[in-house]
């Protein structure tokens, strides 16, 4: 396991596409704690709201995810709002902080989905797009414990010899 901190940029604008970025996000976190999040949320100039409402609505929506996840106080995040274009706002902010990954949701048809295309081309590290899952779900095979055949011998180690070299002495143990 290691210790370095690894940084991890989550685009989200309260849409459903980005609800997905955020539960795959809290997988990353939950699984290892060692990731810090910054979730990055874009006000355009056409919609500007007030920043610091849009920051506050963000953090109580990541902690009632943490708290249900019940990874609350074990993973670290921060929340950036910034007035632009999202797409180069998350590419910046991952900039900033060195990111390893980018999170972004799948986006709408039209202006939204542009900004994963955009993200993915321009990134300087990995990015996934998180989306709802398309498939049924398919059972697998259940395993079944079989009864041992009593001819069976386990694997065990040889050891040969050679007339010119001893590949290990006789009174070495084989583990």
């Amino acid at each position: 396991m290691t210790t370095e901190t690894s940084h991890v940029v989550v685009g989200y604008d309260f849409t459903a596409s980005a609800d997905e970025a955020l539960k795959r996000a809290i997988g990353v976190g939950a699984r290892a704690p060692w990731h810090v999040l910054h979730f990055v949320c874009v006000l355009t100039r056409g919609t500007i709201a007030d920043a610091d409402a849009v920051e506050e609505r963000l953090t109580e929506t990541i902690r009632e995810v943490f708290a249900a996840a019940e990874i609350e106080g074990r993973v670290s995040f921060f929340v950036h709002v910034h007035i632009g274009r999202p797409a180069e706002e998350i590419l910046r902010v991952a900039k900033d902080v060195g990111a390893d990954l980018i999170i972004v949701g799948q986006g709408e048809h039209g202006r939204l989905r542009s900004v994963a295309e955009k993200v993915v081309h321009e990134a300087g590290c990995t990015v996934e797009v998180a989306r709802d899952k398309a498939y049924a779900y398919v059972p697998l095979l259940e395993v079944v414990e079989k009864e041992k055949d009593p001819g069976y011998v386990t694997p065990h180690r040889y050891t040969y010899e050679d007339a010119r070299v001893t590949l290990r002495p006789r009174d070495w143990p084989l583990y």
